[in-house]
């Protein structure tokens, strides 16, 4: 019988020869590394007091590349490095998770639109009139639990679906790269972005030494940071951020035929982001602000909802691509495989209790149903290992999967035979604790026709640590995205990098990144060194591959594709004593229309009375409710309130920061004064409500989104 895989992961045995023997050998040259590979950019040695070794003291030859089976094949169970260095990053922390540990969760459903047979057979992509129970958990990747959630990082999106066939875990980001190709780099890439270990700070932020020369000196990093510096990374709600599965995976229809897929959440609401300085506010202003945003939607009835979108392409496509879709620094832009929406996630549940559902989820990659695969990528791979085993650390051993939040629904589960443990919440029955047996005629047993049985995959390949040569192109990509974006996200990410690149003390390294970017597009370079005024030349990085201009992808654009609508979000209303009670009454009409929300604020949270004596509660007070938590704002006014507000510096900044933040202002003529005062300069998103038709006009100017052409006269680089 044919074996479907000729290689079999073993112990690998090293014999250590005693440290003079080896002291005493002539010095070898540098070992050979992929073009591109992140090893290019390290110094090697051949001196054994400098060699890097494992925890036992056995000399590491590679520390940049898993071990195995051919450059582009599966990771062999055998590569203790990574095992030891995953397994000693998974348990520095407890009980916190090391990353994503400021997250917001809640339930739902999933409900495909038709079904998938022709590429899948998983179960819960089958029958539209049923609907899968999920669990949803967004959260950051570098800051701690009790950071805030508005700082530029990476965004967790994890989907737990409970299905017939089990729970499937599908563990993704709101960014479709990442920037590491090997699972091996990943303990190192959290290290640099984490506090430095010296001084504990910084917190929940990437601006500084450590970070800036880990990824400096790794060039795969280069697509993901410019998806970090763009505007990608200040999500305005989780309810209006995109998801993406990141690796490329396999379905399995009921056929036996395997294609390649990868997934896609797009929100209902569209998408949409914050500005820097406005994050920056929201931080002081209110930390929780995607968290209470999620939650109030929840609460009062609009409930977030995504579609769930796969590009799905055979082996001959993959081929023909000009990158490996193993590559997890790369993706596969939309006008080249477009997605298939397939079905809708709505959100419609808030947790019962935080800790226990949002805090003891645990999402793992390795949670598959029949019909979805894995694939040889390196990153994946590590994965499959790392989580779970960084779940024996934060949730106290083997039976996590006990616990409410974790335990499988709407399926037969019968269990298996594994017993005891710490943390055991089960009394199992019976003197059988193994299999097979005789003894336990009506235990359960493994099952061919039902169970998970992984599509047959030729497999062979030199036992090696090498990089794929089809990984080494790390710039192409990167300036693709740079180039696909609009003129203002083009701007953002320039003045993302000059104000990173400001933070980090030490000149080499900011010289060295600016190297970096200038090997992704020149312009970039040009307008990160001109905001930095630094007059020393960037270090030259060489390219194992030069960029190449390829095909842009409008697709990847947030303001190109951002919706007319202000469905979602929130208009703040800041009201004073004597402003026209019918305006605010039509603003609240037009804004249910509209499916927005509308916030009345006013100088005390009991509120302003209106022309005619009456009083008008206010939903929060001024010095609690800065403009930053809004995205449009209107200003009611009698002449008398507006003098005074225009002496009040919080009244005064609520107007300045929503008119510096680009977003549309709605005003009557009385409040003039206060506009003045905050150096508000009529434009086309300056909207005067002289009569309540006016607010027609407002509503319509307010649903196209930001006034982008008023930023570059209040905001630049540097």
């Amino acid at each position: 019988m044919k074996m479907p895989c000729p290689i079999t992961a073993r112990v690998l045995l090293l014999s250590i020869l005693p440290a003079v023997a080896l002291a005493q050998e002539p010095a070898t040259p540098a070992r050979k590394v992929a073009p591109g590979s992140t090893a290019e950019t390290h110094q090697t040695t051949t001196n054994l007091k400098e060699t890097m070794t494992t925890n036992h003291g056995v000399p590491i030859s590679d520390n940049q590349n898993s071990l195995k089976a051919g450059p582009r094949g599966p990771v062999l169970l055998e590569d203790f490095v990574l095992r030891e260095k995953i397994t000693h990053f998974d348990h520095e922390r407890i009980p916190e998770r090391i990353v994503h540990a400021r997250g917001s969760g809640a339930h739902g459903y999933f409900q495909v639109y038709q079904s998938q047979s022709d590429v899948t057979k998983a179960a819960f992509l089958q029958d539209p009139d049923k609907k899968t129970e999920v669990f949803v958990r967004f959260s950051t990747v570098a800051g701690n639990k009790g950071s805030s959630d508005t700082p530029r990082d990476v965004r967790g999106f994890a989907t737990k679906f409970y299905t017939t066939e089990g729970n499937y875990d599908l563990v993704g980001n709101n960014i479709p790269v990442f920037f590491i190709q090997d699972a091996i780099k990943f303990p190192d890439l959290i290290h640099a972005v984490k506090m430095e270990p010296d001084r504990g700070f910084p917190q929940a932020a990437s601006a500084h030494d450590t970070f800036y020369d880990f990824i400096s000196l790794t060039p795969e990093s280069m697509h993901m940071m410019l998806w970090v510096m763009s505007d990608r990374a200040l999500a305005r709600s989780y309810r209006m951020m995109e998801g993406f599965g990141v690796h490329t995976f396999k379905m399995v229809n009921a056929k036996g035929a395997v294609q390649f897929v990868k997934f896609h959440w797009r929100p209902k609401l569209g998408t949409a982001a914050l500005v820097w300085d406005e994050s920056a506010k929201i931080y002081g202003a209110d930390p929780d602000f995607h968290r209470r945003d999620l939650w109030e939607a929840i609460e009062r009835g609009d409930f977030p909802e995504w579609e769930l979108g796969l590009q799905v392409f055979d082996e001959a496509t993959a081929a023909k691509l000009d990158f490996d879709v193993l590559d997890a620094t790369k993706l596969i832009p939309e006008e080249i495989v477009p997605l298939r929406m397939v079905g809708k996630m709505v959100l419609n549940r808030n947790v019962d209790n935080f800790h226990a559902e949002t805090e003891q989820v645990a999402f793992l990659p390795t949670n598959l149903v029949p019909g979805i695969e894995f694939t040889n990528d390196p990153l994946l791979q590590g994965r499959l290992f790392s989580y779970q085993d960084t779940q024996l650390s934060r949730l106290g051993g083997p039976n996590f999967h006990q616990i409410p939040i974790n335990q499988p629904k709407g399926c037969p589960f019968s269990g298996n035979f594994q017993r005891d443990g710490i943390h055991q919440m089960e009394i199992p029955k019976g003197r059988v604790s193994y299999e097979p047996n005789t003894l336990d005629k009506g235990a359960p047993r493994e099952n061919p026709k039902r169970g998970f049985i992984s599509a047959p995959e030729e497999m062979t390949g030199e036992k090696t640590r090498k990089r794929a040569e089809t990984f080494a192109d790390h710039y192409s990509q990167a300036r693709m995205f740079f180039r696909s974006m609009t003129e203002p996200e083009q701007r953002h990410i320039v003045s993302a990098f000059a104000f990173e690149l400001a933070k980090v003390e030490t000149k080499a390294i900011r010289l060295r990144m600016l190297g970096q970017l200038a090997n992704v597009d020149g312009a970039l370079h040009d307008g990160v060194a001109a905001a930095l005024g630094m007059k020393e030349k960037a270090e030259p990085v060489a390219a194992a591959i030069p960029a190449r201009d390829l095909a842009l992808s409008p697709t990847l654009s947030l303001i190109g594709k951002a919706p007319k609508t202000l469905q979602g979000r929130k208009i703040g209303v800041l009201i004073g004593d004597g402003f026209d009670g019918a305006l605010l009454k039509e603003l609240r009409d037009s804004a249910k229309v509209e499916k927005a929300t509308v916030v009345v604020i006013a100088p005390k949270v009991g509120g302003a009375k209106d022309s005619k004596g009456d009083l008008v509660e206010a939903d929060m007070a001024l010095s609690g409710a800065p403009s930053v938590l809004f995205d449009t704002v209107v200003v009611l006014t009698s002449k008398t309130s507006a003098d005074d507000l225009a002496t009040q510096a919080a009244a005064v900044d609520w107007v300045r920061d929503a008119f510096g933040h680009c977003k549309v202002l709605g005003h009557t003529t009385n409040a003039q004064p206060l506009f003045d005062k905050a150096g508000v300069q009529p434009d086309g998103g300056v909207v005067n409500l002289e009569s309540a038709k006016a607010v027609g006009t407002y509503i319509t100017t307010a649903k196209g989104g930001r006034i982008w052409a008023r930023e570059p006269s209040m905001r630049r680089p540097g």
